[in-house]
């Protein structure tokens, strides 16, 4: 019975601690959670407001539900206007909110919505 112990605790089977595993990169951490969203707010200098949809089914009437949340980013180069589609990924924390940084701009948007003037006829 000792054998079998000593077998399964530090025998061949067992795995070395610094090898990567399925889910690692290269330098052993986990790789960073990634989302998309649309760019909903840019007035703070260096954060952006990013709003991600998530789509599920409800689990009793299996209807289809739409929900939202808002995350704030760092964009260090206050590269994105309202609208923008972009990528963010999760780092370390920034401030008590922000702690996703700004990856990649998918497509830039149209701008913040301008309003309609009336003109006189």
């Amino acid at each position: 019975m000792a054998e079998r112990k000593n077998e399964t605790a530090g025998g061949e089977g067992a795995s070395p601690a610094s090898a990567p595993g399925p889910r690692t990169t290269v330098d052993g951490r986990k790789p960073r959670r990634t989302m998309t969203g649309r760019v909903v707010s840019d007035k703070m200098d260096k954060t952006i407001v990013v709003s991600v949809e998530r789509v599920t089914q409800h689990r009793l009437y299996g209807r289809t539900v739409r929900s939202t949340k808002r995350f704030k980013a760092h964009d260090e180069a206050n590269a994105c206007v309202i609208g923008d589609s972009v990528i963010i990924e999760e780092s370390r924390p920034l401030s008590k909110d922000k702690h996703w940084n700004l990856q990649r701009i998918l497509r830039k948007g149209t701008g913040e919505a301008v309003a309609i003037q009336e003109v006189e006829a």
